[in-house]
C-alpha cells in the first residue's frame, strides 16, 4: 500500500470518527435543547390556562373555562395542545385537544394534590406516539380544588431528530470519502518530489555520480529535502572524484621507485660488475627502499587518520614538545646553512596525542626546511582566549597565491618538477592531525618572501 493511500485513508478515518464524535455531540444537544424548548412551553401554557380558570366559591366554573371555539381555541389548535381540566379523584371534568382521552398517571396526580408539578412522558395508545405531559394543581386558598394538564405530541421533535439523524448518516462518510480523495490529491502533488528523487537514485552509480535533482527551490520540508540530496550527491561526487585521484597518484607515486628499483637491478645483472658498482647499486637500491616505506607509512597514516579515531589523549606540555621538535631537527636546518628559532613560551599546555602532534609539527618544519634556501625558519607559539595558535614560519621561496587552495591536498606538488623528494603527502597528514584535533590549520604565503604555517588548537 502506498503512502498516499495510506495518508487517504487515515485522513478518512480521523475525519469519519471527528465527524462521528460531533454529530453525537450536535444530536443529543439539539435532543436535549428541543426537551428543555417544549418542557418550557408546557409550563408557560398550564400557567396561562390555570389562570384562565374561573373559580366561583371554591368551586371550578366549567362553562367558561376551557372555550372550544374562538382565537385562544385556534392558537390551541395551532400549536397542537391539549388542555384537560380534573378533579381530584382524576375525573376529567373538561378537556380540549386531540389527547383529551389519554389515560391519566397515578403519580403525576398524586404529585399534583400534593401541589408538586410534574413531566412526564405517556404513549399515545393509539398511534403509539409519545406524548409530553405537564400536571400542575389548581390552588384555592391554600386547597387543591383541581388538577390541569398539558400535553403536546414529541413527534415533532423526534422528527427534526430523525432528519438529524439521517443528515448525518449520510452526510459524514460523503465528507470522510471527499476528504480521502482531497487528500490522495494533496499528497500525490506534494510526494511528487519524492517520486523524482527515488528515480534519480536509481539512476546514480559510483562512476556517474553527476545526476542532480534541480528542482525549483521551495521553503518546504520537501524543498528542502530535494536541495539536501543535491548538495549530498554533490559531497560524494567530490569524494569520489577525490579517492579516484588519491589512487592514481598513489599508484604513480609506489610505481616510480618499483620502476627505479627494477632498473637498477635490471643494470646491475646486464654483466658482471666490480665490487664497486654493486656497492653503489645496493645503495641506490637503499634509497628508494627507504622512499617507498616512507610512502607506505604515510598512506597507512591517511587510512587510519580516516577510519578510526586520534591515539590515546593526555595532557600535553606543548611548550616541551615543540622545544624537542625543533631541537631534533635543528642539525638538519643548520647544516643547510639557515637559522632556527623557537619562541614558545612555557606553560603552554592541551589535551592531545602527542605522538600524532610530534608528526604535525615535524612534517610543517620539514616542508619548510626543504624549500627555504637561505634566510632562517622561526616557530612560535601563544596562548589565546579560545586556545593554542603555533605558526612555522620561513623565508624560503613562497608558494603562488593560486596553489594555496591546494596545498593540503594528498599527493599535491606547486611545482613538480623541484629536486626535492616528498610524497606530497606531508601537509595533507599535517592537516588531517589538527582536524583530529578540532583545530585547523591555515596557510598564507608571499612568493620569493616566505611562507608561514599557522596551526590553531583548542585547549
Amino acid at each position: 500500500m502506498t503512502l498516499r493511500v495510506r495518508f487517504a485513508l487515515w485522513v478518512a478515518v480521523l475525519l469519519l470518527v471527528a465527524l462521528a464524535a460531533f454529530g453525537v455531540f450536535v444530536y443529543f444537544s439539539l435532543a436535549q435543547g428541543l426537551a428543555n424548548s417544549l418542557d418550557d412551553s408546557l409550563r408557560l401554557s398550564a400557567s396561562q390556562a390555570i389562570a384562565a380558570v374561573n373559580i366561583e366559591n371554591g368551586q371550578i366554573n366549567l362553562s367558561d373555562s376551557l372555550p372550544e371555539s374562538g382565537s385562544v381555541a385556534e392558537e390551541l389548535r395551532a400549536r397542537g395542545l391539549t388542555i384537560r381540566i380534573l378533579d381530584t379523584r382524576g375525573q376529567i371534568l373538561q378537556a380540549f385537544g386531540p389527547y383529551r382521552d389519554l389515560p391519566l398517571d397515578p403519580a403525576s396526580l398524586a404529585a399534583a394534590l400534593r401541589q408538586d408539578a410534574t413531566l412526564t412522558t405517556l404513549t399515545d395508545p393509539h398511534e403509539n406516539d409519545p406524548i409530553r405531559t405537564y400536571t400542575a394543581a389548581i390552588v384555592e386558598n391554600g386547597q387543591v380544588i383541581g388538577v390541569l394538564q398539558v400535553l403536546e405530541s414529541l413527534g415533532g421533535v423526534q422528527e427534526a431528530l430523525d432528519r438529524l439523524l439521517k443528515a448525518l448518516l449520510v452526510g459524514d462518510p460523503l465528507l470522510a470519502l471527499a476528504a480521502a480523495f482531497g487528500g490522495y490529491l494533496l499528497v500525490r502533488r506534494a510526494l511528487a518530489p519524492i517520486d523524482q528523487i527515488t528515480r534519480t537514485a536509481h539512476r546514480i552509480s559510483a562512476e556517474d555520480l553527476s545526476r542532480r535533482l534541480n528542482l525549483p527551490a521551495t521553503n518546504d520540508e520537501v524543498g528542502r529535502l530535494a536541495a539536501t540530496f543535491d548538495d549530498m550527491l554533490a559531497r560524494l561526487d567530490e569524494a569520489f572524484r577525490r579517492e579516484r585521484q588519491f589512487t592514481a597518484d598513489a599508484s604513480h607515486e609506489l610505481r616510480t621507485p618499483l620502476a627505479a628499483m627494477q632498473a637498477i637491478l635490471s643494470v646491475t645483472r646486464a654483466q658482471l660488475r666490480s665490487p664497486e658498482d654493486y656497492e653503489l647499486a645496493l645503495a641506490d637500491l637503499a634509497d628508494e627502499t627507504d622512499r617507498l616505506r616512507g610512502l607506505t607509512e604515510d598512506l597507512l597514516r591517511l587510512a587510519r587518520g580516516e577510519t578510526q579515531p586520534s591515539g590515546a589523549r593526555e595532557k600535553i606540555d606543548l611548550s616541551t614538545l615543540l622545544g624537542d621538535v625543533t631541537d631534533s631537527l635543528r642539525p638538519l636546518v643548520e647544516g643547510k646553512g639557515l637559522a632556527l628559532t623557537c619562541d614558545v613560551p612555557a606553560g603552554l599546555a592541551l589535551i592531545g596525542d602527542s605522538d600524532a602532534l610530534i608528526r604535525l609539527f615535524v612534517n610543517l618544519l620539514d616542508n619548510a626546511v626543504k624549500y627555504t634556501e637561505r634566510g632562517g625558519i622561526t616557530v612560535a607559539g601563544r596562548a589565546h582566549a579560545d586556545g593554542l595558535r603555533v605558526t612555522v614560519a620561513d623565508t624560503g621561496i613562497g608558494i603562488p597565491a593560486e596553489h594555496l587552495p591546494h596545498v593540503f591536498d594528498r599527493f599535491y606538488r606547486v611545482d613538480k618538477g623541484r629536486a626535492e623528494r616528498g610524497t606530497g603527502l606531508g601537509l595533507a597528514i599535517a592537516w588531517q592531525i589538527t582536524q583530529a584535533h578540532g583545530g585547523a590549520l591555515t596557510v598564507d604565503s608571499t612568493p620569493g618572501v616566505g611562507t608561514t604555517f599557522t596551526v590553531f588548537l583548542p585547549k
